[in-house]
Parts: structure tokens; sequence; C-alpha cells
């Protein structure tokens, strides 16, 4: 290293510059001296310097007038916020969440906080705070001299011994701490306070001061403000309280943790009572009200949260995950952050039907379990028997079903066992499997007086209801409970949708030319797919590799894979994976694996995609915001954001009224979607979703079984309410061979519809302009004219429906009629034309379809899937 970098040589440097900065600013205050002394003011001032004692006395007081006060600058008020700040002041506000009835359903918090305006405070609570904290509230400046003179003597006998001073401030100054500067504990925070309090006193009335302080005063369990405090301590609104609940909120803010407990109820009431009596001494109560309301316990409720609807768990979750990717989770990522910016959040949650879609998927979820044993714990945990209760309450598991509970194993000897629960109670355990160990949190049920371990179903699953006329989601119910388990199946969850999703091949099909009285074969079907994956051949559900040539409607009620993937491959794999993704369910490559539902999709895609076939073919965008406010009630974000500039005239213009544009997207041919509508109708009444059938209402859905299983669903509804189903492991495996969407997807439907049984449409499908309803046989799908189209599962005659173009053709009419004579003049001709002595062989049938026998399976040999 060079010489002139060596370390020592810099601090000579250092200080040899330093040295000469100082001599120089030296030599330049002598210079500034010299020429001061030099002027009139310069000589007059050192001569009465020297003259005059008291006038270097005064000298001295003025210079350290200015020096304390550079001091204060320095020290105090150099960083103080602006008390003109409070004028515009916004505290953390939670957000509030309605349902589509416009009831609180739940609120995002980290804090309880509530806001009132100074006029709906209760004139006795107001004097309860006044009597408690500030009683020369309404006449001093913002500091109470005569209270900080006690405070300063408070100080100076409490110092050195640990314990806190109390008294001095008031509530102006209470204000200032609690929102400009914080609570540090010092005597520059004490000073800051009182500065800060004579600028609050000057920039806002003593109503607003009042209502800050009111609103902002931390009160314990969480509570900022009297409402909140209230609603923590009693479960009622500031205006129902009582003169000596009043007095007790009056007391909480010198000590909430203290007073808030139950073990410190004697404190809790001598203090009470003392500012009962300082309201009577400051004349607003009389002496006989002050008693009545000593002699009143402290009533406080125990410790709870919010009681919200638990079955909405899984819905507010979701709008969560939405609000937090579109304005940010606390106050730093803006001012409408979800836990500080207030938000009135209005969403399209139907209570009634989220309960319904809970309760229908945990008894098919619970169904699924049955006779299972218990085989693993909700969480596992290393007990410490000092905090395990906090343990416990960390991992934050609850469950809503039933009187069940969550509970944590704290001992397990044997047969004995003794389980904890997030209230520090504490019981026995019996029933207890023999995989149980301690530390394991499981769920329990009472039996009598102890608790019984109950099993969580291992399966799990997802539900999804739309509303197809607006695509607001109705319902979303991501597993058994979301107290358990956050994770949101109907959203978040991919899965394979099986044959659910063979009514968009069809309808792809029925685009390029194909009717449902088509003929398809359903036979072996192989496709080469190149050397290296070499050839491919698809087969049945059933394993049966033929069946014949039948309807596509009987391929699509009976969910025939040969009959799907031939469709596909006539419409074309690339039309049929871009009808797919018009309708939302996903975007894949044109491979025929894919016609039979080998990608992956969402609950909720599958919903919305059946919403568009219920709405022929409008589709909207799932939605789960209606709109979305601010804290003053302004609407900064709708799911509808179409404009209406002219639908506000003061007075019509005579001209024709404004109209909305269209806000779905039409996604299939009106006629198409109404088709497939049709055919799966029959599903219900005949194909692999019979089980609704005795329903008797107007209704659709197609069901759905991946290979394995692994997931078994169904999708469909009625023309107001769609919805979709499936239940699977979370890590795929097999459910077993017994399980098929048709007898486990479709029954949680039916529980589905028959617990919201009144809320369904009960009208019949509406068919578009020109769709024509023509009568054919059912077997064969040819036209009839003889006879009467009926709604029996097994009729021969059904109506079935043709686009304008393209209606069937008559299968007893004059062109069969002219088969019939030409075959049976051909056979005639043969007969004449045999030699002298041969038999006649019989005449020839007429150029017929083959006899439904020899051709379809019988009703009642139907395997459904």
């Amino acid at each position: 290293m060079p010489d002139s970098q060596d370390p020592e040589s810099i601090r000579l440097r250092i200080r040899r510059e330093a040295g000469g900065l100082l001599s120089r600013t030296r030599a330049g205050l002598a210079s500034l001296g010299a020429r001061l002394a030099d002027t009139h003011f310069g000589d007059w001032f050192a001569r009465r310097w020297q003259a005059s004692r008291g006038f270097r006395i005064t000298g001295y007081i003025l210079a350290a007038i200015v020096g304390v006060n550079l001091l204060v600058w320095a020290t105090v008020t150099r960083n103080l916020p602006s008390a003109d700040s409070l004028l515009t002041y916004q505290p953390p506000l939670p957000t509030m969440v309605r349902g589509v009835n416009g009831e609180i359903v739940y609120s995002y918090a980290r804090e309880r906080r509530v806001q009132l305006r100074f006029v709906d405070f209760p004139k006795p609570l107001i004097n309860a705070y006044l009597s408690a904290e500030d009683k020369t509230f309404w006449s001093h400046g913002g500091v109470d001299y005569a209270g900080l003179a006690g405070a300063v003597v408070d100080y100076v006998t409490k110092f050195g011994s640990g314990r806190r001073a109390r008294g001095g401030s008031t509530i102006t100054q209470q204000v200032a701490k609690n929102i400009l500067i914080g609570n540090e504990y010092s005597i520059t925070r004490k000073f800051k306070e009182m500065i800060l309090a004579r600028r609050i006193e000057a920039v806002l009335s003593k109503e607003q001061i009042l209502e800050l302080y009111l609103n902002e005063i931390p009160l314990g369990r969480q509570s900022f403000g009297v409402q909140a405090a209230s609603r923590a301590y009693f479960g009622k609104d500031v205006a129902d309280l009582t003169l000596a609940e009043d007095a007790f909120l009056a007391i909480l803010p010198k000590a909430p943790e203290t007073y808030g407990r139950a073990n410190h109820a004697a404190e809790a009431i001598t203090r009470r009572n003392w500012v009962l009596d300082q309201m009577v001494k400051n004349g607003a109560v009389s002496a006989a009200e002050a008693e009545q309301a000593k002699a009143q316990p402290l009533a406080i409720v125990p410790r709870r949260v919010e009681a919200y609807d638990p079955s909405t768990g899984y819905f507010v979750e979701e709008v969560r995950r939405r609000l937090i990717d579109k304005y940010g989770e606390k106050a730093e990522d803006g001012p409408n952050s979800i836990y500080a910016g207030g938000l009135w959040v209005r969403t399209s949650l139907d209570p009634e039907l989220q309960k319904g879609a809970q309760d229908a998927l945990r008894a098919g979820l619970l169904r699924y379990q049955g006779g299972r044993e218990w085989t693993r714990p909700i969480a596992h945990i290393d007990v410490d028997m000092e905090s395990w209760q906090a343990q416990l309450a960390t991992l934050n598991k609850s469950i809503s079903y039933q009187n069940w509970r969550t509970g944590l194993v704290l001992t397990r000897k044997g047969s004995q066992a003794t389980i904890g629960f997030n209230d520090g109670q504490t019981a026995p355990l019996v029933s207890i499997p023999d995989a149980l160990k301690a530390g394991d949190v499981v769920a329990v049920g009472p039996v009598g007086n102890a608790w019984a371990v109950r099993t969580i179903p291992t399966v799990s699953g997802g539900m999804a209801v739309v509303d197809p006329r607006s695509g607001r989601v109705l319902a979303l119910q991501g597993g058994f409970d979301a107290g358990l388990d956050s994770f949101n199946r109907a959203t978040q969850a991919e899965r394979q949708p099986g044959s659910t999703i063979k009514p968009f091949v069809y309808a792809t099909g029925l685009d390029f030319g194909m009717t449902p009285a088509s003929e398809v074969v359903d036979g072996p079907f192989c496709v080469y797919q190149g050397a290296a994956l070499g050839q491919k051949c698809f087969r049945n559900f059933d394993m049966r590799g033929a069946g014949g040539t039948h309807t596509m409607r009987w391929g699509l009620e009976q969910s025939r894979n040969l009959m799907t993937v031939r469709i596909a491959n006539d419409a074309g794999m690339e039309n049929v994976v871009k009808q797919i993704d018009r309708v939302g369910i996903g975007k894949y490559p044109p491979y025929l694996s894919f016609a039979l539902g080998a990608g992956e999709t969402t609950v909720l895609q599958m919903a919305n995609a059946y919403a568009a076939l219920a709405n022929n073919g409008l589709q909207y965008p799932a939605s789960t915001i209606d709109f979305v406010q601010d804290r003053n009630g302004k609407v900064i974000w709708r799911a509808d954001s179409r404009r209406c500039d002219k639908c506000n005239m003061a007075q019509w213009d005579g001209k024709p009224m404004p109209r909305l544009v269209q806000r779905g997207k039409q996604v299939m041919d009106p006629r198409t979607a109404y088709q497939v509508v049709h055919m799966l109708e029959g599903v219900i009444t005949r194909g692999t979703g019979v089980v609704l059938a005795d329903l008797k209402m107007p209704l659709f859905g197609k069901t759905g079984t991946t290979t394995g299983p692994t997931n078994v669903w169904f999708a469909g509804g009625a023309q107001n309410i769609v919805g979709a189903v499936y239940i699977g492991f979370d890590q795929p495996r097999s459910l077993g061979g017994y399980v098929q969407g048709g007898t486990f997807a479709a029954p949680i439907f039916k529980q589905f519809i028959q617990s919201t049984r009144n809320r369904w449409d009960s009208r019949p499908f509406v068919a578009p302009a020109d769709v024509h309803m023509v009568k054919i046989d059912r077997v064969s799908g040819k036209r009839v004219f003889e006879g009467l189209a009926t709604n029996e599962p097994k009729a021969s005659i059904i109506w079935e429906a043709f686009k304008a173009d393209a209606e069937a053709k008559r299968s007893n009419g004059l062109e069969d009629l002219a088969k019939q004579r030409d075959a049976l003049i051909a056979a005639l001709r043969r007969g004449a034309s045999r030699p002298t002595g041969q038999s006649a062989a019989p005449a020839a049938g007429p150029a017929t379809e083959p006899d439904a026998a020899s051709s379809i399976a019988s009703d009642e040999t139907v395997t459904t899937q």
C-alpha cells in the first residue's frame, strides 16, 4: 500500500485539516467581531456591556432563552407532525363484506374499530370519560397545568422505581399521543404532547377532538374506540349501555389489559365506582343514580370472536384474495387496503345457497368416508405443558360441524388420554384410535362428560354455484371446513373434468352439421400417433368396445366415450378445443383424449361453462364481487362497468330510450346451446344423472368419472341456478371402482337442490328463435308423425330440438313407401326369373334401421356413470 494510503497518514491528515478548519472558523469569527466593533452599534454594545451589569444579565437571559429554544427545536419540535393533518386524518378501518341481500357477512379486521360521529356518543358515556380522564376538558387550551404539576410530583416520587408515572395528560394530549407521536415513555414525548395539544386546540373544535379520542382510544381486547369496546366487553352498542357499563369503559384507558380480565374484577369495580363518584362530584349524575350503578356487577361477556356464519368461510377467503390482488393488504399498500382502508364490499354471496352447498358437500364426503377408521390428525405439535394453549391458538384450527370441536391431545397413556381446548379447558378423551398420540390436534365430539375422537374425511372436493343470467357466483364450498383448511378446491384445485366436458364436444359436432338425431357408431376407434407413440385405441367406460350405431342423444345420455371421440374426430379436434376455450374451461392441445376430459380445470370454470349452456350460449365473467366502495361510500370498482350516460337525463328528449350494451359474450350459437341442454335433460331423465329424476323439475346436467377413478363430477342445474361439484383426494389416487359421478357426485347436487328447493326455477327451458321441436323415434332418431311424444323415460316418441335447416327426415313418409314399393317390385322380378322347380326365396324387407333390440341395450341394463 502506498504511504499516502496508510491509515495513520489518513488520521493525521484528517486532524490537520480539522484543525485548519477550526482555525479558519475562529479567524472568521474574530474578523466578524472586529468588523462589528468598528460599526456604531458595535461600539455602543461594547460600551454598554462594559459599563452596565444589568445589561450583561439581560444579555445572558436572552442568550439562554435563545439557546433553550434552539435546544427545544432540535430535540422536540423539529420533526413534530402537523396538527393540520388531523383535519384529514383517516384511521385504519376494517373492510366490511356484505352478501347479496345487503347484510354484513364478514369483516377483514386485525383490530376492532367502529367510527362514530360525535352526536352518536351518549352523553352519560362522554361524562364518564371526562370525569375519569379530563374534567377541565371544556375549559383548558390543551394542557391542564394543575394536572401537569401533579404528574411531575408523581414522576419524581416514582423515579428509579421502574413504575410508570401516571396523570397529567389531557384528552387533547392523548389524541396527540395516540394518533401523531406514539406511546414512547419519556420526558421528551411529554413535551411533544404539550406542544401538539396546543396546536390541535387551535385547529380542531372540542367536539372534533373528543370524537377523535372516543374513536381511537385503545381499550383492550383488540378494540379501538368506545363502540368497538362496547361490542367486545358487553356485546351491545354504546347507545344501549347502562351507567355502570359507561363507567367501566371509562376506566379502561388506564389499564385495559388489567381491568378487562376476570381475575382483576375487584380492582375494576373499585375504579369504576371511583368514576361514578367523580361523575356525582362534577354534577353529571345524581348520588342515587351512582349508588344504583355501583350495585351492578361488571357483567363482562367472555372474550370472543365476531359471530359470523362459518359456512361463508371459503367464499369470503376467495373475496379476500381478490381484494388483496387489487388493493393490497396493509395501510402501506395504499389508501384502500383491506385491513386499513375501511372498504365496503358488496358480494354475490347468497347465504342460503352457501349453507346448502356446504351441507351437501359435507354429507357427500362423510358418505364416502363411511365406516373407514381414523387415520391421521389435523396437525401435530410438540406439546409444551406450560404453553400448550398458546400453541393450539397459534395453529388457528377450528371446525363448525355439528357440536364438534378441535383440541390438542395433551397426554396419552394406554387407553386413557386428555384433550385440551383453546379456551384452556381440559377433559378426558374416550374412543381413542390406536394411532393417536400426545401432540395430535384432532376433531372431537361430546360423549357424556368426556369427548370422543371424530373422523374428518380424508377425501375432499369442491362445489361452485353460479347465476347464469349474470355470472354472479352465489356459493363456493372448497372443502369440508374452512376452519381446518383455507385451500379452496372450488377455485384453486385443477382437476380432470372427465365426461362433464362431453357436452362441449357434442356442441362442436352440432355446429358442424350434426343433429341430436344423427347416428354415430359406438364401435372401436383407434388413431395412429406416430412412430414413437404407436396406435391409441379408445374404449368406453364400461370396457365394452362396440355397441352398434346410435343417436347423438343416446351417446350423450349414456356417456359413450367411443361415440364422443368419433364426433370430435369428425368435427375436428381443433374446433373442439376452440369451443372448450371459448366457454372458459381451459386451453388444450388438439388431441382426442382431451375430448374425454384429460385436461384440467376448476369447479368454478366448469360451473360457468354450464352457465353458458343454460343461458343460450351467452356467458358472463364469473364474479364474486358486485362492487367496492371506499370508506366515504364512493364506488371505486364494480363488476358491471357499463355506462349509460343518458339514463339520468332530467327530462326526456323525445328520442328512443337509452339501452345498455350487452355485457356478456356470446360464446356459443344459441340454437346449439339449447340443443345440448335439451339432450342433457335426457341425462337426468334416463341417463347417467337419473338419480335426480325424482325431483320432477326441469334440470339438465352431466356426470363425469375420470380414470382410476380419481375424480367424480356432476355439473348442471336449471335456468336460474347452475353448479358443479367434484370429490377426490388432494393427492389424486383411486376412489375405488364402485365410485362414479352418478352415484356420488350427482347425489351431492341432489341434496343441494332439495335443501334450497324454493330457489329453483320450475319453468321449462325456452328454445331460441330458429329452433323447431320435432317428434322423433327415440331409438332411431327418425321423424314420426303418428303417436304422441311424452316425457316418460322409456317413451318411444320424444320431442327433439332441431335447427330450422336441419330437421329430421320422416321415417314412415312417402320416401319410405317408395323404397318399400321398389323393393317389392325387385323381389317379384327375382321370383319371375328363377328357374322352374327352384323354391322361392323370401321377399327382401324394406331398407330400414336395425331393430332397436339388436342395436341398443334395454333401459334396465344401461350402466350409469
